[in-house]
């Protein structure tokens, strides 16, 4: 057990300069960025700056996003998970496991692996237990580098009254809670 808490040990503090908690203020800007970000997919949603203030705005225990804002002022990368704590039965000291799980990120100045490293931080210096990613959009970059585990099922959309093709993990932009 040491042997793998050293192997998975995270540092105290993120690497990336400026990251810091999304405000209401970088609402336009993430709005771009995410919106430039998503449009590469083929299926992903078309936010409005009002549903991205709704959706990615942080509120304890729903939501927390981040930003990094360079030198002017221009946010350069932001990342984004919810939580969906499980309750846990039976056990004398624990009754509930506060898990992450990766909603929208996107990374133009540094790497999507050393942003996510740094959620990975936040999420745990938050109190998160368990930080899960599903293998859509760009999330393989990092899967393996961070020694994310793999999960033992598969995800399955239904689109109810949309024609769709069937797509492969990469051509998905849509996260849903």
């Amino acid at each position: 057990m040491q042997r793998l808490v050293k192997l998975m040990r995270l540092p105290e503090t993120p690497e990336i300069p400026g990251i810091r908690q999304m405000e209401t203020r970088d609402v336009p800007q993430v709005f771009e960025l995410l919106s430039k970000y998503l449009h590469k997919f083929k299926l992903a949603p078309i936010l409005t700056p009002d549903e991205v203030s709704h959706f990615l705005l942080p509120r304890d225990g729903i939501v927390e996003s981040f930003v990094v804002e360079d030198e002017i002022g221009t946010i350069t990368e932001f990342s984004s998970f919810f939580s969906l704590p499980s309750s846990i039965m039976h056990h004398p000291d624990y009754t509930t496991m506060f898990a992450a799980y990766s909603y929208y990120t996107v990374a133009t100045k540094h790497s999507l692996t050393t942003l996510m490293k740094d959620m990975l931080i936040i999420a745990k210096q938050k109190g998160y237990d368990v930080f899960n990613s599903l293998d859509l959009m760009d999330n393989s970059e990092y899967l393996k580098e961070l020694k994310f585990g793999m999960g033992d099922g598969n995800l399955h959309y239904y689109l109810y009254n949309y024609k769709c093709p069937e797509l492969v993990e990469k051509q998905i932009g849509l996260v849903l809670q």
